[in-house]
């Protein structure tokens, strides 16, 4: 111990001089941040080259995760976990006058995901590099990523998020990788010296991509894997013929043009302009994605015959499904393959997971501006659809409805391609990620291929890391685990199974809500220095903290929070339990009604907060620019985990998975992964409300009206009323409009329906949380419970049932 603090101190003096270019007296907190990254990165460094020639030498089968979205948090707490060197880091620091807490806070946090997409994938390599199975992820460096979220007025503002601007020490820039990206133009045909019929495509321009790589650690193993993101150059940056005769704009406008590709993670796509972006955004690191995997291939081998050994392929969504058309691209008109060959290999390689119900996120493009941006897919994927239906008519004569279900391109209408289609015929595997997803994605939008290939759908419900979401963000709870069950847990979740038979030990008790109350300290201190109201710690935690969009209904946990003011105003002596509800997260820029809902959390914060009569009993928090890094500080300090989608529309969450790990007690209808977690953690630990997904269909088919139950329900039309009437809006009867007309006239995710429903509920939580030792007995059951919801188990179950992938040990130094 004392051998590596030494050690590490020296480092970090090293790389203070070397690498960041200042010496003690000048070095501000972002340098000694900078040094302490680079001492950590040049260790991982050392494993990352032993852990490439180890797969060199052994020609290993790899794993190729493709994401759009990599929200993999900050860095170095993580990388210092992993290595083992956490607290020898504190306390070198600590001998060069520094504290490791603050350094922490100057990281930057890599905005490359919008939300749980993003994150699964960065628990996914968490998991990957901790069982030693060779992986290169694969996804996009975006310039500005996510925007960062102010509140203004109540309002959301997009900012640009500059996480770049300091420097990033994480990733190795790897310039001598240059691969040529074509865009728009035409296809010539041609019959090749041997008589083959080939086609050229001729693009309207090229775009550069090159990698930068960024470090991933496994946990206490040599390992070290790649995660690999693309930047977008041009060809030619700087025309100089145009700055010479003064033209200055075209001097660099190929540059601009070609680097706005990797500018912006998900551009506003409400446009004609933002489609195209989009679209070429997943072509361009796809592409980028399926030729380094080529170049890498050569290396070795000299056909590409066995690419489909050498390499395993899985789609995360639909954003990566061009690889299917591309990959057939490359096989055919750039090595030479027959159709039948490349196709056999292609089919071999990739594995799709679907991660939607909803069916205006299963994505589709125009065939006009498909055809524009990319004229040789679009001929390739006429193929592939002309073949496909070929079969299907075949297996079901005479059923054309079927065939036009099934088609990649949808007819009628304007035609548009349909990318799940294309995922689902050019993959070997197709898998939900719960149990509930996977069977109504049989039952429903994927029917017609599930009764055309039964055996390649599957479940692998998701998972999440417990060294990033307990150990990192919640490090007094890992303490006590580890001193109760050992420091396992870490790499095999299922040991916390053993702090079940604690539940009933008072002193354990004691010491679980003393981790509690220090948690809920640390939020309240955050929430005040993000301008939130001053909060009471002994009060119930209700937490409400995810992407805003309609199906995930926080206009639900809205209605109550009105619903509880007014019985708290109506009737003082209520034995409501003390609560402060706290939200976060973020809306798509253009999803007009999901901004609306966080002003109008906004406005119902400061209507309630103003409200001295009940400032005791009830406050409400809105927490902006929800993050990773934020996320490590409200996991730990919820009491309560909201998870009240309508059933049957979430495919599975993973939010739900890290508040419970953590100890809160969840309210949650039965859906996604929450239908899995209730059968975990027991019923009597889990707060259920709301109708089943084949419920709420019966009911949706047999003529749904909303405003009956808005009439029928005086406490629901109170608080309807009081949105309506501008109270929450100072006067403007406007303002929230749009949402209470969409409620009574449409409720697409039946929030009234369940309304009274989760207001029962929601006093059964109130009654409990009364009782703080039962209270504390089932948050013990929710963490003991939850092993399975680990992602190192579902990505077991990945490498088991669909990559056959073994891991390769790399040793340690």
């Amino acid at each position: 111990m004392t051998e590596t603090i030494d050690a590490l101190r020296g480092e970090i003096q090293e790389n203070l001089y070397r690498m960041v270019g200042r010496f003690p007296e000048v070095a501000t907190k972002n340098d000694y941040y900078l040094a302490l990254a680079y001492t950590v990165r040049d260790r991982m460094l050392r494993r990352w080259v032993r852990t490439a020639k180890s797969y060199f030498d052994h020609s290993i089968r790899t794993v190729c995760y493709l994401s759009a979205e990599f929200l993999i948090g900050p860095q170095l707490g993580l990388n210092l976990l992993n290595l083992g060197i956490y607290e020898p880091a504190r306390v070198a620091l600590a001998g060069l006058g520094q504290d490791l807490e603050m350094l922490l806070d100057q990281e930057e946090e890599p905005a490359l995901g919008n939300g749980g997409l993003g994150r699964l994938a960065a628990c996914y390599m968490d998991s990957l590099a901790t069982l030693e199975i060779p992986t290169i992820g694969y996804g996009i460096r975006y310039e500005f990523g996510i925007f960062k979220q102010q509140i203004r007025e109540g309002r959301q503002i997009e900012i640009a998020d500059r996480w770049l601007r300091l420097g990033y020490p994480w990733e190795v820039a790897r310039p001598e990788i240059v691969l040529e990206v074509k865009l728009g133009g035409h296809t010539e045909a041609y019959t090749d010296a041997t008589g083959r019929y080939c086609v050229r495509w001729v693009p309207q321009r090229v775009v550069l991509g090159s990698p930068c790589d960024t470090l991933v650690q496994g946990y206490h193993v040599g390992t070290v894997n790649m995660l690999r993101l693309w930047r977008a150059e041009a060809t030619n940056t700087f025309d100089f013929q145009a700055f010479n005769v003064g033209d200055y704009s075209r001097a660099v406008h190929e540059k601009i043009v070609s680097e706005n590709i990797t500018k912006v993670l998900y551009p506003n796509d409400d446009a004609e302009a933002g489609k195209q972006l989009r679209l070429e955004q997943q072509y361009f690191f796809t592409s980028c994605s399926l030729q380094d995997m080529i170049r890498i291939y050569y290396q070795r081998e000299q056909t590409l015959d066995n690419f489909s050994n050498k390499y395993v392929v899985q789609l995360n969504d639909t954003h990566p499904a061009l690889a299917v058309a591309e990959l057939m691209r490359l096989l055919v008109d750039e090595h030479r393959m027959d159709w039948e060959h490349a196709w056999s290999i292609t089919e071999r390689t990739f594995a799709y997971t679907n991660h939607t119900l909803l069916s205006e996120a299963l994505e589709t493009w125009s065939t006009d501006l498909f055809a524009r941006v990319l004229p040789r897919h679009f001929e390739i994927i006429t193929e592939i659809n002309r073949r496909f239906l070929g079969e299907v008519r075949r297996l079901r004569p005479g059923d054309e409805a079927r065939a036009s279900r099934l088609s990649l391109i949808s007819d009628g209408g304007q035609s548009r391609i349909r990318m799940a289609h294309l995922a689902c015929v050019g993959s070997s595997s197709i898998n939900g990620v719960a149990a509930l997803h996977t069977r109504l994605l049989k039952q429903t939008v994927l029917a017609d291929f599930y009764d055309l290939w039964p055996e390649k759908f599957n479940n692998k419900t998701n998972g999440v890391s417990v060294r990033r979401f307990v150990a990192l963000a919640n490090p007094r709870l890992a303490n006590l685990l580890t001193e109760a069950v050992g420091p396992n847990w870490l790499i095999d979740a299922d040991r916390l199974r053993e702090i079940g038979k604690l539940a009933d030990d008072a002193s354990f008790r004691a010491r679980w809500q003393e981790v509690k109350q220090a948690n809920k300290a640390r939020l309240a201190e955050h929430l005040a220095a993000a301008g939130g109201p001053a909060i009471d710690g002994e009060s119930l935690f209700d937490v409400q903290v995810k992407r805003f969009h309609e199906y995930k209904r926080q206009h639900l946990n809205v209605l109550h929070v009105l619903a509880l003011h007014r019985r708290l105003k109506h009737n003082p002596q209520d034995d409501a339990a003390p609560r402060t509800v706290i939200f976060g997260g973020k809306s798509a820029p253009g999803y007009m009604q999901a901004k609306l809902m966080i002003h109008l959390v906004n406005a119902v914060a400061e209507y309630v907060n103003a409200d001295r009569e009940t400032a005791s009993r009830l406050k409400v928090a809105f927490y902006p620019d929800f993050n990773v890094k934020q996320a490590q500080v409200i996991y730990p300090a919820a009491d309560l985990s909201e998870q009240i989608s309508l059933a049957g529309k979430e495919a599975s969450g993973t939010g739900n998975m890290k508040f419970a790990f953590n100890g809160a007690l969840t309210i949650g209808t039965l859906d996604g992964a929450n239908v899995e977690i209730r059968d975990a953690v027991g019923d009597d630990n889990f707060f259920l409300f709301g109708m089943t997904a084949d419920e709420a269909a019966r009911r949706k088919s047999q003529g749904y009206r909303p405003r009956e139950i808005y009439e029928q329900n005086p406490e629901l039309r109170a608080v309807l009323d009081l949105i309506a009437s501008g109270r929450l809006s100072h006067g403007d009867t406007s303002t929230f409009q749009p949402l209470v007309r969409a409620l009574l006239e449409r409720d697409e995710f039946m929030v009234l329906a369940d309304f009274a429903d989760y207001v029962e509920c929601q006093d059964r939580v109130s009654t409990t949380f009364h009782d703080r030792e039962l209270w504390t007995k089932m948050s013990i059951l929710n963490t003991a419970r939850m092993g399975y919801f680990s992602s190192d188990r579902a990505i077991r179950e990945y490498c088991r049932d669909i990559w056959e992938v073994d891991p390769l040990t790399i040793p340690v130094d």
